[in-house]
């Protein structure tokens, strides 16, 4: 069977009422589509959510979990907890990708490019038509790539 990949790309601010175990589900089912690849931009919110989720799945399933890290001290400036859930969760990645060793401008827009360069479909948690993940999707579509909104 051919495996699938997947890019996540969502709102680093998500709202109280986010659930959580929906996102969980609908990861299940990719999974149960055939989906075992899953790139990860490692960002607050969503895209650490999501590879929360995929750390539980992956005990049940066979995945490859790519961490796609747009710069070197990403998660520098996170608070404690999320700072804690990144260095965690980034151990679970079977591969790291830094695409650059320090900030620059735009090296958030080259993540979320190399990623849906790479994907099969896009998962999105997309509810504003600005911003990166809003750009992360019209890319996506621009480029054929097909989009799940979660």
């Amino acid at each position: 069977m051919n495996h699938l990949s997947c890019a996540l790309t969502g709102h680093r601010e998500l709202p109280a009422d986010f659930d959580k175990n929906a996102l969980y589900d609908v990861l299940e089912t990719l999974i149960e589509e055939g989906y075992r690849t899953f790139y990860c931009g490692m960002a607050q919110g969503f895209d650490l959510t999501a590879l929360a989720c995929l750390v539980d799945l992956k005990r049940k399933y066979r995945l490859f979990l790519e961490a796609c890290i747009p710069f070197e001290g990403q998660q520098r400036h996170y608070p404690p907890q999320d700072k804690g859930d990144y260095d965690y969760l980034l151990q679970w990645c079977d591969r790291k990708t830094v695409l650059f060793d320090r900030y620059c401008d735009g090296c958030f827009l080259v993540r979320d490019r190399y990623m849906v360069d790479r994907a099969d479909v896009v998962l999105a948690y997309c509810t504003k038509d600005t911003g990166g993940t809003a750009y992360t999707v019209r890319y996506a579509r621009r480029k054929g790539v097909p989009v799940r909104n979660v």
